[in-house]
């Protein structure tokens, strides 16, 4: 029972010194599940393990991780550790199976997302604000909403194929991207080395 005790003397620490500064770090997702306050309109900072990952805008303020999948029950060695204040934090995500596990990871809809992961599956929904994703292999899929909220655009695959209809882009093969200016708020930058990238 010790350790609740000094995580939340931890914590009550970190607030009353540092203001709004946090540090989690939590094991064992499927028996504890990660949830943190987190603002509307903040910029938040993603480095994820290989994997099947979505990332989902949601009407809380804050920041929840949960995870299902056949192999949810030997993610004991998941880990999730998160960083800085209420309005700018870094989330990493490391060990756990790699297979048969699907991670959700809901934040507030109005969020600044930038996203980094190795290899997998990787599928953003329902976030407005600035996105800036790249996978190295895999699949990339991003709900981008209105066409028009972005001034700046772009996205590109070295080999696979790249699709973002809101945008009347369409190519295959080596070396593929666009670019695009407007009018509108956000910035979206989008890349896969190897795989497949759908701006949808």
């Amino acid at each position: 029972m010790r350790t609740p005790f000094l995580l939340a003397t931890a914590l009550a620490l970190s607030v009353a010194s540092g203001a709004a500064q946090t540090k989690l770090d939590v094991k064992d997702i499927e028996n504890h599940p990660f949830t943190a306050d987190f603002n509307s309109g903040g910029k938040l900072r993603m480095y994820l393990r290989s994997g099947d990952f979505h990332i989902v805008g949601g009407s809380d303020n804050r920041i929840t991780v949960r995870i299902t999948g056949r192999n949810a029950y030997r993610a004991s060695d998941m880990r999730v550790q998160l960083e800085g204040s209420n309005n700018s934090r870094d989330l990493t995500v490391s060990g756990g199976p790699r297979n048969d596990l699907e991670v959700t990871i809901e934040v507030p809809r109005k969020t600044g997302l930038y996203v980094r992961m190795s290899a997998g599956n990787l599928e953003l929904q329902h976030v407005t604000g600035d996105k800036d994703a790249e996978l190295h292999a895999g699949e990339l899929i991003i709900e981008v909403g209105d066409p028009s909220d972005y001034s700046r655009v772009d996205a590109s695959v070295y080999s696979g194929g790249l699709e973002a209809s809101p945008f009347g882009e369409s190519h295959g093969g080596l070396f593929r991207s666009f670019h695009k200016e407007g009018n509108g708020r956000y910035h979206l930058h989008a890349h896969v080395g190897a795989g497949d990238l759908t701006l949808q």
